[in-house]
């Protein structure tokens, strides 16, 4: 049987994208896409220092040996800049900051901004989401104001992801766990962790923490290996 390709490499990050521990992800992924630098979308940060998050990316991927360009997209209007989703397009590797995935999306939806990024995907780059990133990029998409679910960008459909899974709060994880649909699986991801799909379209676990695949109410957690049991 012939792999499914899916064309580039999907990162989705459980918080704490800029950290010791996705370092050495990172560095892999750098070198598997040949990237120099990293354009960095700090939308969902938008309301929260979006400056900061490009600061922290910038100290972050300088030690690996890659700059980082910033794409200040910061409101709906900017994402429809042609020269915004030119450069987006070209792009070996982009990454999603962290912040409110409600802003997000209404940032990226039916942009041209998410159709640059969605070809720079299908066609080689790496696309890295952290927190909120991660939840939108996926559907069903969790709701931060209280854990159930409303409709996500899917790059990846019939896949929920909770970020900060190894911190939130019960009461979210639960109503999480309690409302999610039937046709879809929910993923833990933990800070400084990743869930990776390579273009060969197989999951795997990497960084410091654990990967937990919700299956009822008990998930099955994975830590740098192998997560056979996604086939999305």
């Amino acid at each position: 049987m012939t792999a499914r390709r899916t064309g580039g490499t999907l990162v989705l990050v459980g918080g704490g994208e800029w950290r010791d521990g996705v370092r050495d992800l990172h560095r892999e992924l750098l070198e598997r896409s040949g990237a120099k630098e990293v354009v960095v979308l700090p939308a969902a940060a938008a309301f929260e220092h979006p400056e900061r998050a490009v600061a922290r990316a910038r100290e972050h991927f300088e030690t690996l040996g890659a700059k980082v360009c910033p794409v200040m997209v910061l409101q709906r209007h900017d994402a429809d800049a042609p020269d915004v989703a030119e450069a987006v397009h070209k792009a070996k590797f982009i990454y999603l900051a962290d912040g409110s995935p409600l802003h997000l999306r209404s940032v990226l939806k039916a942009s041209p901004l998410y159709e640059a990024l969605l070809a720079a995907y299908h066609g080689g780059a790496v696309v890295a989401a952290s927190g909120a990133g991660a939840t939108v990029i996926c559907d069903p998409m969790v709701d931060p104001r209280g854990g159930a679910y409303t409709v996500g960008l899917a790059i990846v459909a019939n896949l929920a992801v909770f970020p900060y899974h190894g911190t939130a709060a019960d009461h979210l994880r639960d109503r999480s766990i309690d409302l999610l649909p039937a046709s879809a699986t929910l993923v833990g991801i933990d800070e400084a962790t990743a869930l990776v799909r390579d273009p060969d379209a197989s999951w795997r676990a990497a960084g410091v923490g654990a990967v937990s695949v919700y299956r009822g109410r008990e998930p099955h957690e994975y830590r740098n290996e192998a997560v056979p049991e996604l086939t999305m």
